[in-house]
């Protein structure tokens, strides 16, 4: 008895968004604490992980002779479930506070529509980076949460979350999901996006962090202003193969953007069509709620607007509003367990197929 109770004073609460580009973990009374690329680095000949995260991403494009830089997890959904296991059991271990001893427990995000396998395969690789208790959350939730919608608020609120591989549109309501829906479809889309335009119309190869760098530092969800700005992308000539750069403008690359950006909005619009009529009225009031490191995007708040003719306000930092979500169920432990979906008697029968 007295160990179990000393136990529940040294149980270190966190919170982990398990991005398809990002993880995110914030502890209690602490914030978030990490915010590293979901890569790991793999020695091919030896199958021996080399390097997580940062490090990881660091080697990407660049890697030595037998490495490679792999994403375990694709469109929000574990692809590699030895990768994810492992990747995560090190960003847990990095982002704790005390001793190797300490208890855990987690709440993990997820997607609405997320199959039992694939929720199974994130609470196992949750297992095996020893999280004692582990609860899972809707991400539309969280980031409603985290985007400062109280709990009790009886009128509906929209949060559209724009991730790396994902969108969401969850509607919320008194603290539950009214309505919503997840498409494979996100920011890395404008980076691939990119990536083939200039391979098949310029010749020219770029990398990921190339492209990811155009996307942040160029790129602009509305029609640009001076078409005819510049920027130098810098890569492999695709017939010599020699290092080789062509000039990009604004107005060629808008449309590639514009394609993709497009295709997000109609989720947007056609989730909106299927409200109930008291719910679409506090929407209208109310507009729509950008979250998620897609939102960061230049533009797109205003392109949503123009598209959905409804306000539209990206969160403040919106890229963490999901992860501050789930640390706040901590100081709400009843909704906690209410809003949790941690369905164990259909999930234990559910085969991880990722296994090695």
């Amino acid at each position: 008895m007295a160990f179990s109770s000393l136990k529940k004073l040294v149980t270190e609460s966190m919170a982990i968004d398990l991005g398809t580009a990002t993880t995110l973990i914030a502890v209690k009374d602490r914030d978030v604490v990490l915010d590293e690329p979901s890569l790991v680095a793999i020695n091919e000949l030896t199958d021996e992980v080399v390097a997580f995260g940062l490090e990881a991403y660091e080697m990407q494009g660049r890697e030595g002779r037998d490495i490679v830089v792999k994403a375990p997890l694709s469109g929000g959904v574990v692809a590699d479930f030895e990768m994810t296991k492992q990747m995560l059991a090190h960003f847990v271990k990095k982002a704790k506070t005390g001793g190797s001893q300490v208890s855990r427990q987690a709440v993990l995000s997820m997607l609405s529509d997320v199959t039992h396998v694939e929720q199974r395969a994130l609470l196992n690789a949750a297992e095996e980076a020893h999280i004692g208790k582990v609860y899972m959350m809707e991400e539309g939730l969280a980031a409603a949460f985290g985007a400062d919608v109280q709990p009790g608020d009886k009128r509906a609120s929209a949060i559209v979350d724009i991730g790396a591989g994902t969108t969401n549109v969850a509607v919320v309501t008194k603290g539950s999901v009214a309505h919503s829906r997840s498409e494979r479809l996100g920011s890395n889309d404008i980076n691939e996006a990119l990536v083939t335009h200039l391979r098949r119309h310029r010749g020219l190869q770029i990398g990921a962090e190339t492209a990811e760098s155009i996307k942040r530092t160029f790129i602009s969800a509305t029609p640009p202003e001076n078409p005819e700005a510049e920027i130098l992308a810098r890569g492999r000539d695709v017939q010599s193969g020699s290092p080789s750069a062509v000039t990009l403008t604004a107005g060629e690359v808008y449309p590639i953007v514009e394609g993709i950006v497009s295709r997000i909005a109609q989720v947007v619009q056609d989730t909106l069509t299927e409200l109930r009529p008291e719910i679409a009225a506090d929407i209208y009031d109310r507009g729509i709620l950008l979250t998620g490191g897609g939102a960061l995007l230049d533009g797109i708040d205003q392109y949503l607007r123009n598209y959905i003719d409804l306000s539209v306000i990206v969160a403040e930092e919106p890229n963490y509003a999901t992860v501050r979500g789930l640390i706040k169920m901590f100081d709400e432990p009843e909704l906690l367990e209410r809003v949790s979906r941690n369905e164990l008697s259909i999930l234990q029968n559910s085969e991880v197929p990722f296994e090695a």
